[in-house]
């Protein structure tokens, strides 16, 4: 039985060590196959002669697990090399490529996987692929980002298994990578073709009717209903054999300046996107369209502090340092100082611009924090508040008076409920959460109406139509001058 015992002790050891420092592990199959010496080695305690048989069994097994362990010599000349490129999308999907390498004399079987970080999903996560002797595979895997910002790669993994399939080795192979993660850039593509075709109303932007006329030309289109007849280009018209219209540009060289709101107002989401992701992302489109039209933007990022600051500047490098200053800004549970970030603007911004605050309010610190500071920009700067809405609150106030019409619709159609009341059949805790939420989105409508009875511009939407809206009231501004 001692000899029993410290063979055991012994073959722990040893699969221990194997692990500990070879990455080898036993696979199902060896663990099958040592069932049966097990069961064997029991019959010992009641037929002690049957030992010299056991020996035999035992010895077979481990001679077989030997040799099969032996056949993964070699298995560390696998290499792996990673290609992607540097900037990502968030939400897109991503193009990674793996080139696993073969140095060695033998075919082998393997399982790779690519250390992929947090909040990065690969499809597909792994690859099983037989690599042939000195050879290479090309594989290909997507990466949808979860989340903005910058991602280290640091390794791949190997698992290569042996001849007989009894063992299993894992490598880990350096391979470093960086990807950045930028807002979605897909919706500036969409706006770029759309407008070109003046189908911009499918991106929820409307037109707006200018007061007056600019009268800089900016170029030749193609008539729509909507245009002047007054402005077609008779000459281009008969030329084209088609009816084309002089399209007059807007004021140039304005300043449009973005104070985006990184503390706790914005920890929230909707639709599963972080309110600063929907805020970001709108800046980043009204960003594209002002620079298209020779305006210029800034940008500043604070919660309890300043963050990042771009000053405002034209061009096609603008867009950038936007990205650039946006891509790695996460909100924080801190309470943001407006008086920070207003002393820093103005005494940064000294000419006249659109200032454009996208932010949150729950209560009144807040709100009376917006308030005071937004009004007092008003004599130098154009002032704009962007409000985002909460699904939640509306949604309680929603249901109440779904149900409720249900319930006067009953009485009208039955008359053994006329002597009823439209709450008896909403229960205690909608009305009650209904309630509370109705008193909050009233105080809102205070809230809003006192910041444009001062003189503020407006913006308030849920989360997911922010962009348009935002956009349709830039365009609203630089058609009405008031910059």
């Amino acid at each position: 039985m001692q000899l029993v015992f410290w063979s055991l002790v012994a073959l722990l050891v040893a699969l221990v060590a194997l692990a500990r420092w070879g990455g080898v592990y036993p696979h199902r199959p060896l663990v099958l196959l040592m069932i049966v010496p097990s069961f064997m080695a029991i019959w010992i305690a009641f037929l002690p002669s049957v030992w010299p048989m056991v020996a035999v069994v035992d010895l077979l097994v481990l001679l077989v697990a030997v040799v099969d362990l032996e056949s993964l010599r070699g298995a560390g000349r696998i290499q792996i090399e990673r290609q992607v490129a540097l900037i990502a999308s968030l939400g897109q999907l991503h193009k990674v490529t793996l080139t696993a390498t073969n140095r060695g004399k033998k075919e082998w079987p393997v399982w790779i996987r690519d250390g992929v970080p947090e909040h990065l999903e690969a499809e597909p996560e792994d690859f099983n692929v037989v690599l042939p002797a000195e050879r290479r595979a090309t594989l290909e895997y997507h990466l949808r980002p979860k989340r903005r910002g910058g991602f280290d790669f640091e390794h791949a993994y190997v698992r290569v298994r042996s001849r007989w399939g009894l063992w299993n080795r894992y490598v880990q192979l350096d391979c470093h990578s960086r990807i950045n993660v930028y807002p979605d850039m897909k919706q500036l593509g969409e706006y770029a073709l759309l407008a070109r075709t003046n189908r911009l109303s499918l991106m929820g932007l409307r037109k707006t009717r200018r007061v007056g006329q600019d009268n800089e030309f900016e170029r030749l289109r193609d008539y729509t209903i909507d245009d002047n007849y007054r402005h077609i280009e008779w000459r281009s018209t008969a030329r084209r054999n088609k009816l084309t219209v002089k399209d007059f540009q807007a004021n140039q060289s304005q300043r449009v300046v973005f104070m985006v709101d990184c503390g706790r107002m914005m920890t929230g989401t909707s639709g599963g996107v972080s309110l600063l992701d929907h805020a970001l992302n709108a800046m980043l489109m009204l960003s594209y369209v002002a620079l298209a039209r020779k305006d210029q933007v800034g940008l500043l990022c604070f919660s309890n502090e300043v963050h990042t600051f771009v000053p405002p500047k034209g061009g096609s490098k603008q867009m950038n340092h936007l990205l650039h200053a946006a891509y790695d800004r996460f909100p924080e549970m801190v309470e943001s100082r407006y008086d920070d970030a207003f002393l820093h603007l103005a005494s940064h911004i000294r000419k006249r611009a659109l200032v454009v605050l996208i932010t949150n309010v729950i209560d009144d610190v807040n709100a009376h924090q917006i308030e005071k500071h937004l009004t007092a920009f008003g004599g130098r700067h154009l002032p704009m508040a962007v409000l985002l809405r909460d699904h939640e609150l509306y949604n309680a106030v929603d249901a109440v008076e779904d149900e409720m019409h249900v319930a006067e619709r009953l009485q009208t159609v039955d008359g053994s409920y006329q002597d009823t009341t439209a709450f008896d059949d909403v229960p205690d805790d909608k009305l009650f959460q209904a309630a509370g939420a109705a008193d909050i989105l009233t105080w809102r409508r205070h809230v809003l109406a006192d910041l444009e009875m001062k003189g503020v511009l407006m913006v308030d939407t849920f989360p997911e139509n922010l962009t348009g809206q935002l956009v349709n009231r830039y365009l609203e501004v630089k058609a009405r001058h008031l910059l």
